[in-house]
């Protein structure tokens, strides 16, 4: 989210964010976030980025996908998820390590939340 933060405003000012509101409470509002759910280490809200974020500030949504790809493909790396790459929309699924806490120990807090996105994802 701190990284949504420090390029909340478009180059040309298209969508400035009226001064009442804070960040997060515009994008909600434009429908660009939902929350998520709650972090359990320190009880702060999580937040997901939806499609129409690619509308109202398509910098954001961009390195967002890019952000999640490169998260993903370490997961994958690491085999913590399989992905289908033949398929025109790969799949990803959780592996047997994925589900393993001792393997999942060995993971930093960010693969954590990564793959704890994937399985929360894949719950939809």
């Amino acid at each position: 989210m701190k990284k949504i933060l420090k390029m909340i405003f478009n180059p040309d000012g298209k969508d400035m964010i009226p001064k009442d509101q804070d960040a997060i409470t515009h994008l909600i509002l434009k429908g660009a976030l939902e929350v998520a759910g709650v972090d359990s280490l320190n009880g702060e809200l999580l937040y997901t980025i939806t499609p129409k974020m690619k509308e109202i500030m398509p910098g954001i949504y961009e390195n967002h996908i890019r952000q999640v790809n490169k998260e993903l493909l370490n997961l994958w790396e690491k085999g913590y998820v399989n992905i289908d790459f033949l398929l025109e929309d790969p799949l990803v699924t959780v592996s047997e390590k994925g589900l393993d806490k001792e393997a999942l120990s060995k993971l930093t807090l960010e693969e954590n939340w990564a793959l704890e996105e994937v399985k929360r994802l894949l719950k939809k």
